[in-house]
C-alpha cells in the first residue's frame, strides 16, 4: 500500500514563466549565430575585396580576410554559447 509521504521531495522545476524566458532566449540565439558566423565571412571577404581590386592581386586578400573572417565567427560564436 502507497504511503503519501514521499522522503525525495520532486525536483526543482522552474516557473512556467522562467521556462518561456529560457526558450526564448535560446530561439533568439539560435536565430542571430548563423548572422554572426556569415557577416564575419562577408565583412572579411569584402576588406580581401577591395584590397585586392586595390592592389591588383585576384584572389589573395580575398581568400587571406575571408578565412580571418571565419576564423573571428567561429570564435564570437563559441563565446557566446553557454558553458553548460
Amino acid at each position: 500500500m502507497p504511503s503519501d509521504h514521499n522522503d525525495n521531495p520532486p525536483p526543482d522545476t522552474p516557473p512556467p514563466a522562467q521556462q518561456s524566458k529560457n526558450f526564448s532566449q535560446q530561439f533568439a540565439m539560435a536565430m542571430e549565430l548563423p548572422f554572426v558566423l556569415v557577416g564575419t565571412i562577408l565583412v572579411g571577404g569584402a576588406i580581401g575585396y577591395f584590397l585586392d581590386a586595390w592592389l591588383h592581386t585576384k584572389p589573395a586578400f580575398m581568400l587571406i580576410f575571408g578565412g580571418i573572417g571565419f576564423a573571428a565567427g567561429v570564435r564570437d560564436v563559441l563565446r557566446r554559447l553557454p558553458k553548460d
